[in-house]
């Protein structure tokens, strides 16, 4: 039902007029953008030129028209950012969008990555999503079972998987429960291994990787810089098959990734932002679900890992790094 309520919702977005894009506004307009995690994390930074690119191709041009606040964290910078008076806010993942939501009602949301919206209460509604919230998913659910079905295809051994994820990210246990059903189709083991830090990581893999016919699932949201770079080296190390869900992490190291194309998640939540700054209320605005998604495979890491890819996979990749 909310597919269809979305897809109803899209047609009736696409008819913005496009009179009202051509004109290019002259007045300079301040938007915040609240991220997890830290200021060097490649994953935000790359997060940061996608967005200040879709709105610059929609005549939102940083330092004319436009100045982006930006802010990295949790509560005490949302309300650092809020002090700020921007005129919307996007925001990436449930907790900062949550932050955020609770501390005001008035100032325009657009949210990114927040897996299922109505799931984690960041919206009641994917087609009116009402109030001053709306945004762009990245993953449904059911995609969680595909992970679980590209992971053995590459590694058709694998019998046991690791779940990695972050326990104090509410958002993570929706991804894990629904792994864990889909593995009792295809005879897999899973295991929930949470780590909240880079410190818990070694030894938590370590100790799973003393048995054999193990693999890894990076579970989102994604996990920071320090913990990516070292899931990566353990997984190499004890040739543990990954999967993640952003085409991010092959691209850094990881082996495989199938999630959204990033660049189709920023370029939809640039055209709600273009669109609350030109006057559309953000609670009239359906909540948008990605069309395209990649299969990213990472043929240096496959080869470090002892895996060879079969050529029916690397055929149906949308991109092969080598």
């Amino acid at each position: 039902m909310r597919r269809r309520e979305f897809i109803a919702g899209l047609g009736a977005g696409a008819a913005w007029p496009f009179a009202a894009r051509a004109q290019q506004p002259s007045r300079m307009r301040r938007v915040g953008l609240l991220l997890p995690g830290a200021e060097d994390d490649p994953l935000y930074r790359s997060d940061i030129a996608l967005l200040r690119d879709s709105l610059q191709k929609l005549g939102w041009t940083e330092g004319h028209n436009l100045r982006i606040e930006l802010r990295f964290g949790g509560r005490a910078y949302a309300e650092e950012l809020l002090g700020l008076a921007p005129e919307v806010i996007v925001t990436t993942g449930v907790a900062q969008t949550r932050a955020v939501q609770r501390r005001t009602q008035t100032i325009p949301i657009v949210f990114v990555r927040v897996g299922d919206p109505v799931a984690s209460g960041v919206v009641k509604s994917i087609a009116r999503p009402e109030g001053n919230t709306t945004g762009v998913t990245n993953l449904f659910l059911s995609i969680a079972g595909k992970w679980l079905e590209l992971l053995r295809e590459v590694a058709p051994h694998v019998a046991r998987v690791a779940l990695i994820f972050n326990p104090d990210l509410p958002a993570a246990e929706f991804y894990v429960a629904s792994i864990e059903a889909a593995a009792t189709t295809i005879a897999v083991k899973t295991i929930r291994t949470p780590v909240h830090n880079a410190t818990e990581i070694e030894p938590t893999i370590d100790a799973f990787a003393a048995e054999p016919n193990g693999g890894l699932i990076v579970v989102p949201p994604p996990p920071d810089n320090a913990s990516r770079q070292l899931i990566y080296r353990l997984a190499v190390q004890h040739r543990l098959p990954v999967i993640a869900s952003d085409g991010f992490y092959p691209a850094e190291g990881g082996l495989i990734s199938y999630g959204p194309n990033r660049d189709e998640l920023f370029r939809m939540a640039a055209s709600y932002v273009d669109r609350i700054l030109r006057g559309a209320k953000p609670g009239d605005l359906p909540v948008q679900f990605p069309t395209r998604f990649d299969l990213v495979v990472n043929l240096k890491t496959a080869k470090a890992s002892g895996l060879t890819i079969p050529e029916s996979f690397l055929l149906r990749a949308d991109e092969v790094i080598e």
